[in-house]
C-alpha cells in the first residue's frame, strides 16, 4: 500500500463526499456540530477538521485509545461520542468514511 497517496486521496475524498452530502440538503459545514470519521489515521482526520473549519470539540476521535477498528470504528465512535454527551438532541452528526478499495461515503443525521 501507498500510504501516501492513501492520505492525498482520502484528504481529498473526505472534504467532497462531505460537502455533496451537505449541499443535497442545502446546509452548509459550519451547520456541523459533531463529525465523526472512520478511525483509521489521526493525520487524516485532522486535516479534514481543519479543511473543514471545525474545532476540536466538533470532530470525535478515538483511535489514539482503541486503533483502527475498521467497519466498526464510525459506530463505535458515534456510540462513545453520544455517551459523553458530545452529541445533544438537535445536533447535526457528519459521518464519514474512507476504506480499503478506495471507497468512501458519508451521511448526515440529525439528532
Amino acid at each position: 500500500m501507498d500510504g501516501q497517496f492513501v492520505f492525498k486521496m482520502a484528504v481529498v475524498k473526505f472534504p467532497e463526499v462531505i460537502k455533496e452530502a451537505l449541499d443535497s440538503v442545502g446546509l452548509s459545514q459550519s451547520d456541523i456540530n459533531m463529525f465523526i470519521p472512520h478511525q483509521a489515521n489521526l493525520r487524516i482526520s485532522s486535516f479534514v477538521q481543519h479543511k473543514l473549519g471545525l474545532g476540536d470539540h466538533q470532530v470525535w476521535n478515538n483511535i489514539q485509545r482503541i486503533g483502527n477498528t475498521t467497519a466498526a470504528s464510525v459506530p463505535i465512535a458515534l456510540c462513545e461520542a453520544v455517551e459523553a454527551g458530545a452529541v445533544k438532541p438537535g445536533d447535526l452528526v457528519c459521518l464519514a468514511a474512507f476504506g480499503s478499495g478506495f471507497t468512501w461515503a458519508s451521511a448526515l443525521i440529525r439528532w
